[in-house]
């Protein structure tokens, strides 16, 4: 082989390629799929998060078209990881695959990056957060994200809650969608869009926010739940796919049926309790600390690479 290795592994439907063309070339060293997010699934979900506009459509497409290479190189793997237990049934059922090659190895957070830590003025200063409550969402705009709940239930939490600020980092193809929306529904004043920002930013943003808030319909695990619970952030999202993995119910952040009404009632049940904030946001360190830091997740993830090898 012109790479020499023990054991080959792809994260990227790119990657994908490449095992499958070593498979095709009857290379003898045994391949790891890595599946962050079941393609499939998300196609399937990405529906439900209302009426695509035409770039989501196309982005669809392509996701289909993908998940049809996803699928190829899960047959043809020694092994397939992925995030979570509900992932790795969706890869056995929507990729028709032998579970017992599937090895579940959840994303890890450095915790010695994200942290609790005293919030800085100056970029609350900066995005509008003097002397307000802040909400903060982090990901992508696309369509199984679930933003449209969040305006939704900031129009039942700024009744109660009109100093509430929702900041939103990450972008995407629904952006001017959302905006429109959010003018629609005269609550403009009470967000700010940041774009994407820099990893080495988040840190400081997470510890910036009172409340966490993913209101995702499709999540295979849902990073930024666990970036937010290591910074010691109550967290609030729909109990859906992997993310009930992610977060303890009502000891590290709070679940709730895809609905805007629960959402908003979850949200302000923590903006009204500080002390329930911080007993939630401590339990979520410590649940991240201690089963997602970097050094654990390595630790899986070798004894997978040992697994392959001895096959």
């Amino acid at each position: 082989d012109a790479i020499k290795a023990d054991v080959y592994e792809a994260h990227t439907v790119s990657g994908y390629g490449f095992l499958n063309a070593l498979k095709k070339r009857g290379t003898k060293k045994p391949f790891i799929q890595t599946v962050h997010g079941v393609l499939a699934d998300e196609y399937e979900q990405s529906f439900q998060g209302g009426s695509p506009t035409f770039r989501a459509k196309l982005a669809n497409l392509i996701m289909w078209r993908l998940s049809k290479l996803e699928e190829e190189a899960a047959k043809n793997a020694t092994l397939i990881v992925t995030v979570s237990k509900y992932s790795a049934g969706k890869i056995t059922h929507l990729y028709d695959t032998d579970k017992s090659k599937i090895r579940v190895a959840p994303n890890g957070v450095d915790t010695k990056r994200f942290k609790p830590a005293k919030p800085s003025e100056k970029i609350k200063q900066q995005i509008g957060l003097d002397n307000k409550l802040c909400v903060l969402f982090v990901g992508r705009l696309i369509p199984r994200k679930g933003l449209p709940f969040l305006i939704e239930a900031a129009k039942h939490i700024v009744q109660e809650y009109n100093q509430t600020m929702f900041v939103v980092v990450g972008d995407g193809p629904l952006k001017n969608t959302l905006v429109a929306y959010l003018e629609k529904m005269n609550l403009s004043r009470n967000f700010v869009f940041l774009g994407d920002a820099h990893e080495s930013a988040l840190p400081t943003l997470y510890n910036c926010a009172d409340v966490f808030a993913l209101p995702s319909i499709q999540e295979g695990q849902g990073i930024a739940l666990l970036e937010a619970q290591a910074t010691a952030k109550p967290v609030v999202a729909f109990d859906v796919g992997g993310v009930r993995e992610a977060v303890l119910n009502k000891e590290t952040g709070l679940l709730v049926k895809p609905s805007s009404r629960e959402l908003a009632e979850a949200i302000m049940n923590l903006l009204a309790d500080c002390s329930s904030r911080e007993k939630m946001g401590g339990k979520g360190r410590e649940f991240v600390s201690t089963n997602f830091s970097w050094d654990i997740c390595a630790e899986r993830m070798l004894q997978v690479y040992r697994e392959a090898k001895g096959i």
